[in-house]
Formats: structure tokens, sequence, C-alpha cells
């Protein structure tokens, strides 16, 4: 088909996600097939509104630039399209002829991707429709690894490098809250700076285990009276035993997004909640705590540049299977480990990452549910691009 093409980022902004678009850029422009890139504004609510910017104008000076550029350069949105809103989408394609359609996002944005192909499909419209992925959570179905996770995993590794120094020259007990609703990749990547026998974090809780506030205590205690000080690190998903994320219990709020998500990163509720317990019952006076929020997705000047040349090419390989496939998701697939790391990417269909999430599996989880494996450090590692070393003198013999 020689039609018009349509591109829009969907969700939470990740440090490499303009890379992916850029890669989109890059491979449309080397396809007669494709008149016309347009750039949706602000995703799905851009489409409804026929709001577009025409991305094949773009220079290769700007494109550069964009690479390196957090965030969702488009603008973004949380918006979540049933039948009628892609109806919509539908009709703004037809009078535009857009007849290829990239969606750059996690797993609901496939599934709007999914539904709107499906929608095409049905009313005879070809539209060849493909997601490209994206998230910092790591949580989507058949690809080993997620672009936007390897930049969001090297912020983690480099703050708590910082944090534990923080910690080491004036001892105490301190808690950083991380991102992770449902999965626990993110926080479990803050052990990847770790490099001395007793550097933090020392204790790491996922939302893939649960954990009652008498282990959450006894823990940390265990760690003080052998260290002097203990660094923890949180997901803000992690439930108790009874399965209740905490931040539900304890916000009475229960904002929710279009997704029926409970709003956990926008408060620092968790951390001082935390913070008050391990105060309260270990009698510590100095007991700190910092919910990172957003921070960890659009940070600038962090970004892993294996995540930045996988997200790329993702972009790139979506242009190329529209140019033979009705639909698709691109995935990534691990070839080589530790210094021989290596990826090869494929095709999914769209309905094996709609609307699904992925979990740490269990061999990267340390039997106590306090902290990761080998095998996940071993996983992980490559996919930051590297993290910087750091020296503490305070343990050296003394004179």
């Amino acid at each position: 088909m020689k039609a018009n093409a349509v591109v829009g980022q969907s969700g939470g902004p990740t440090g490499v996600i303009n890379a992916s678009l850029v890669g989109v850029i890059e491979e449309a422009k080397k396809h007669p097939e494709i008149k016309n890139l347009y750039g949706a504004v602000h995703a799905v609510a851009g489409m409804v509104k026929d709001e577009f910017i025409n991305l094949k104008k773009l220079s290769p000076a700007l494109m550069k630039d964009l690479i390196a550029s957090p965030s969702s350069a488009l603008g973004s949105s949380r918006d979540k399209p049933d039948e009628e809103y892609c109806a919509k989408i539908l009709e703004v394609f037809e009078k535009r002829n857009v007849r290829y359609f990239f969606y750059i996002g996690g797993n609901d944005s496939a599934n709007t991707c999914y539904i709107i192909n499906i929608m095409a499909e049905k009313s005879g419209y070809e539209l060849r429709a493909f997601h490209i992925p994206k998230t910092v959570d790591n949580d989507l179905l058949v690809t080993d690894h997620c672009p936007g996770y390897g930049t969001a995993a090297k912020f983690e590794a480099c703050a708590l490098i910082g944090d534990d120094l923080d910690n080491r020259a004036l001892p105490g007990i301190k808690i950083d809250v991380i991102m992770g609703r449902h999965a626990g990749f993110l926080a479990a990547a803050t052990v990847l700076g770790k490099r001395r026998d007793d550097d933090g974090p020392h204790l790491v809780y996922i939302p893939e285990r649960d954990v009652s506030m008498d282990k959450f205590i006894s823990d940390i205690e265990g760690v003080y009276k052998k260290l002097g000080r203990c660094v923890v690190a949180v997901s803000e998903g992690i439930c108790d035993t009874d399965g209740v994320i905490w931040t539900k219990k304890i916000l009475d709020t229960g904002e929710q997004d279009a997704h029926g998500n409970v709003q956990l990163s926008g408060s620092g509720a968790l951390a001082d909640f935390l913070a008050s317990q391990v105060r309260g019952k270990l009698g510590v006076k100095r007991v700190r705590a910092d919910t990172f929020g957003y921070l960890q997705r659009s940070f600038a000047g962090l970004q892993s540049s294996v995540d930045a040349k996988e997200a790329r090419q993702c972009g790139r390989l979506a242009v190329k299977f529209a140019m033979k496939e009705d639909n698709g998701s691109v995935a990534i697939e691990r070839v080589g480990k530790g210094r021989k790391y290596a990826v090869e990417y494929f095709r999914t269909d769209l309905k094996n990452v709609a609307e699904k999430t992925k979990f740490m599996s269990d061999e990267f989880i340390n039997a106590e549910g306090n902290g990761v494996t080998e095998a996940f450090i071993e996983y992980a590692t490559p996919l930051t691009g590297g993290v910087p070393r750091t020296e503490y003198l305070g343990n050296r013999p003394r004179v």
C-alpha cells in the first residue's frame, strides 16, 4: 500500500522512547510506500482530535538530540480507548488515508493497537498496526526485556550507589520507594551498583513477594545490628500478607487512573508510613525515607547506550515488519550472556502482548523474599550499559 502512517507514544515516558521514535522516522523514510509520517500529539488523545505533526521534515541534527532526550517528545496519554474511542481514531485515519499505525508503549498500548487493528479488519479497512515495546517496569510478555528498562535500571543503580555512600557517611536507616506496581524489576535493579560486601541496598522488597510489617521490621533490625546502618529498596506495589497493597491500606483517597490502577507514584505516603513504623518500633533516631516518584523514568544524562540502541532498532523493525505483516509487536530475544551479551529481534502477534503482565521469575528472587539472586544480576547488568565505580575509605585499617 502507498499511503500515510501515524506514530504515537503512549503511557509513562522513558529515557529511550524517543530513540524508538527516531527509529520509526529513519526507516519510514526508506520506504516509498509511506508517503507522509504523522506524529500524534499526545497519543490517542491527539488522534481523535486530528492533531499531528509531519515527522519526515525533522532534521538529522534534531533527531540526534531527540535520541538522547528523555520523556515522550510527542506527548503521551493515559486514555484507555474503548471501541467508540477507537472508531473515532479510524475515522481520522480514513480521512488522512493512514494505513500504517505504529504505537510505542506498554501492554495497554499494545491492547489499543490490537483493538484498532481488529476494528479496521471488521470494517474492511486495510490497516497495518504495530506495537513498539517500551516500559521502565520491564513487564511485557514474550520479549526478554523492554526498551526503557535498561536506562531506568541504570538510574536506580546510580541513585542507590550515592544513597548508600551517604548512609555510610551518616549511618542510620534509609528507605527508598521505587516504581513497580506489579513487577519488581526496578527495585531489584537498585543492587546493580553493589561492589563491597556491605554495600546497600541491604534489603529489597518487591510485589512478587508479600511482606508483613513484623518481618519488614525484623529484617531491618537484623541488618542494623550487624552493620550499624541499613539501606532498603521497596517497590511501591508491595503487598501485606493478605495480598492488599500497602499503599492502598494507608491511603484514604484511593485515586485511580483510566486503567483502574490506584495512584502509587504520586504520593510519599508509603515511604512516610514505613519510616514511622521503623522509627517507632526500633527506636532508631536517624530514619529517613525518599519516594523516587517520576524521576526514575525521565532523568536526563543517565541513558544506557545499550537501551538506546535497542529501542531505536525496535522502531526501525516495526516499520520493516509492517511492509509484510498485518499486525504485530516487536520482541527481543537474548542470544548471548555476560560480556558476550547480544540480542536478536522478532515479531509476535499483538494478542500475545496486549493487556498482559510479566513478573520477576522465582530464579531472580532470594529464598527470604527480601533480595535478589546472582541470576538477576547477570540478567540485568548488560542492559544498563555499565554503572560507575566508587570508593570508600572508612573500612580501611585504623592507625
